[in-house]
């Protein structure tokens, strides 16, 4: 179920901004980053200082808070930002490429489900000016592969109602994975073209949880394809993808990979 445009995500700035638009429910039904990703790169960074690109209500940030560290958030929807603040993170509100650092560094810089909304060059290049050497830029994705059942009843009521959408959501898991290649290949070209970082590595994760029909519905007008819909739309969506939810029993297992693609900064 990819949500994200197949071209330069980064220009879609509408979409980029739009999450917002139910802050409360984005934070209470978007799946959350395995422990074991966080910890990775907490034992891999040179201090507990991190900078989380694109915080959103910050899911991210509260992970590494929880884990010790010291964290400063940047996220361009201001309804974003508010509500991260009201959950003990400290957000500032910008696009990363014009926020003012105003000559802070530091360890790490993380951004979950986000750095696709970034330019690829101009960030990279900025991450590299913030992080102390050693430090660490790292960016990951959670790539769902629901039961077929679920996705194409989801692929065939978008079709429906968003016919010129510029994503393309009739995919099979493998596809689903592999269609977060390019973003990572991207992220790479970028990170080269610093000049800054030792070569890219690309890591996996892989989990499962469990949705029960409320909590899936729950968790679908949050993704990026469907902020913007109008409201009889998304209902479509949701009739028809709680139907096939209903088929299953009422619930169903989701397979995460989450993809992640670090780099470290030169000049240990």
């Amino acid at each position: 179920m990819p949500t994200i445009p197949e071209r330069e995500p980064h220009l879609h700035r509408r979409m980029a901004e739009s999450f917002g638009v139910d802050a409360e429910r984005y934070d209470r039904a978007r799946p959350r980053y395995p422990d074991a990703l966080v910890e990775r790169v907490v034992a891999a960074a040179p201090g507990a200082d991190v900078l989380d690109v694109g915080c959103g209500t910050g899911i991210v940030a509260r992970q590494f808070l929880k884990a010790g560290c010291s964290v400063l958030g940047v996220e361009p929807d201001g309804r974003m930002a508010d509500r991260a603040r009201r959950l003990g993170v400290t957000a500032e509100v910008a696009t990363f490429e014009e926020w003012d650092p105003a000559g802070r560094e530091f360890d790490v810089v993380v951004a979950g489900q986000a750095w696709h909304w970034v330019d690829p060059v101009a960030g990279a290049a900025k991450a590299a000016r913030l992080l102390r050497p050693g430090g660490r830029l790292v960016t990951f994705w959670n790539v769902p592969e629901p039961p077929p059942a679920i996705g194409e009843a989801f692929a065939d009521a978008y079709e429906q109602v968003a016919p010129d959408s510029p994503v393309t959501v009739r995919v099979t898991p493998e596809q689903a994975r592999d269609g977060h290649g390019p973003l990572l290949a991207k992220a790479a070209d970028g990170i080269r073209a610093a000049g800054a970082f030792g070569a890219p590595e690309e890591w996996e994760f892989d989990w499962k949880t469990t949705y029960t029909r409320d909590a899936w519905l729950d968790q679908l007008p949050t993704q990026g394809i469907l902020t913007r819909l109008p409201q009889e739309a998304v209902a479509r969506i949701l009739e028809a993808v709680g139907a096939a939810v209903d088929a299953q029993g009422g619930s169903f297992t989701m397979r995460y990979v989450t993809v992640a693609l670090a780099a470290e900064r030169a000049g240990r």
